[in-house]
């Protein structure tokens, strides 16, 4: 990683330091020191929150420029090497050359200029990888060319924007991730506004790339229902088809309440797994209807979504009669629990196992925004979700075809 005077005065202003806000006051009748409480501490814990917000802004500011160098140099590299002036030994010896001149900086060998020379390639305006981002992205670029303008500037401001608006705003180590651990733009990309949206650590994004996180996401948008989709707009990539839950440690046999409690306990890994967008609400959540009480399993509420998500559980392969139950409860929460702004809540069935056209017919008239999932306790074939996306997605076309 690259040593810069801002990184230098960085670790040793804030990694290394720690404030301790202690008020020591005399105590007369003691006659000796001791520490107290006072309403200063209150000051204290706000300073400390400024340190810790100052220190999180030189990390991201520190990130950014780093990624933007990488990118450069990458760019220079490419170019170089597809104009046929440089080979691997220049390479090598422009890696010994960098050494020489600033022997403390760590991250330019051979192996990382080869790096940056391929993270520059994946996202350069050529690659499919920018064309994907170009077309999916939601906000349109600030018209800061004329129409006027040549083809050549509208792209130097489009690739201004995707550098600073996404590439910058992820680790470094987290484009490593990306790099290595996945294939299609349309994935790479996926994986690079998630790791911006979750703020994914360099281990929780390695574990939602081992999980096929993209592939079940996809899988789950191309399987949400007519009546969500009308009700939900923006559900899409909400929710999932599959849920994996490697991190419980439960027997093969295990029941409804031993799931239920494993995810509490697991409660951080949990939400890492569905979402950083859900606020849990409770566990056997007491809803009164009439004279009677029903429990719902696990209540949420999705803050994009603005609504109410309950998901239930069930040990079983999924079966048609357990919407029944489901809608009973989106309903009660509907009445009795949704405020007047929020949007419809969502049922979340969680099964064991399920057949995707029995799934199909069961949703097919049904009134209420529903999702029927299935849950796995070890880690997917990644080949064999990939091969599944794909398959759905060629019927999916052909269907479109005819």
């Amino acid at each position: 990683m690259l040593t810069l005077n801002l990184k230098s005065f960085y670790q040793k202003h804030f990694l290394n330091k720690r404030l301790e806000p202690s008020v020591w006051t005399l105590n007369a009748t003691n006659n000796f020191m001791k520490i107290e409480k006072t309403e200063s501490n209150a000051d204290f814990e706000q300073i400390v929150q400024l340190i810790t917000e100052a220190r999180n802004r030189t990390f991201r500011q520190i990130n950014a420029e780093l990624v933007k160098l990488y990118y450069e140099i990458g760019r220079t590299v490419s170019g170089r090497v597809a104009e046929g002036k440089w080979g691997e030994k220049t390479v090598d010896e422009l890696a010994a050359f960098i050494k020489s001149r600033m022997p403390e900086l760590k991250g330019f060998t051979r192996r990382g200029l080869y790096r940056m020379k391929q993270f520059y390639e994946t996202y350069s305006p050529e690659s499919e990888c920018f064309q994907v981002w170009s077309q999916t992205r939601k906000s349109k670029l600030p018209e800061i060319v004329s129409p006027a303008g040549t083809q050549l500037q509208s792209e130097d401001v489009q690739e201004n924007s995707f550098l600073l608006v996404v590439l910058s705003k992820v680790s470094w180590s987290n484009h490593l991730q990306i790099l290595s651990g996945s294939k299609p733009p349309e994935e790479k990309i996926f994986y690079l506004l998630l790791s911006i949206k979750e703020n994914y650590t360099k281990r929780e994004l390695e574990r939602q790339i081992d999980s096929g996180i993209f592939e079940r996401t996809m899988l789950g948008n191309q399987k949400l229902s007519t009546v969500l989709r009308e009700i939900h707009p923006n559900v899409e990539n909400a929710l999932r088809d599959k849920y994996i839950f490697e991190f419980l440690d439960l027997p093969e046999m295990h029941s409804e309440s031993d799931l239920q409690k494993a995810l509490i306990v697991n409660f951080k890994k949990f939400i890492l797994e569905i979402g950083k967008d859900f606020a849990y609400l409770g566990e056997g959540y007491r809803l009164q209807v009439g004279n009677e009480d029903f429990y719902l399993d696990l209540l949420f509420y999705h803050r994009d979504l603005q609504c109410l998500v309950n998901f239930e559980l069930k040990i079983k392969k999924f079966k048609p009669e357990f919407l029944g139950k489901l809608n009973f409860y989106l309903e009660a929460l509907d009445r009795d629990v949704k405020k007047p702004f929020e949007n419809p809540s969502i049922g979340v069935l969680l099964c064991k196992g399920k057949d995707d056209t029995v799934v199909e017919y069961a949703l097919a008239r049904n009134l209420s925004p529903a999702v029927i999932a299935d849950y796995e306790t070890k880690l997917p074939d990644k080949k064999l979700l990939e091969a599944k996306l794909d398959e759905f997605t060629q019927l999916i076309e052909q269907m479109k075809d005819e």
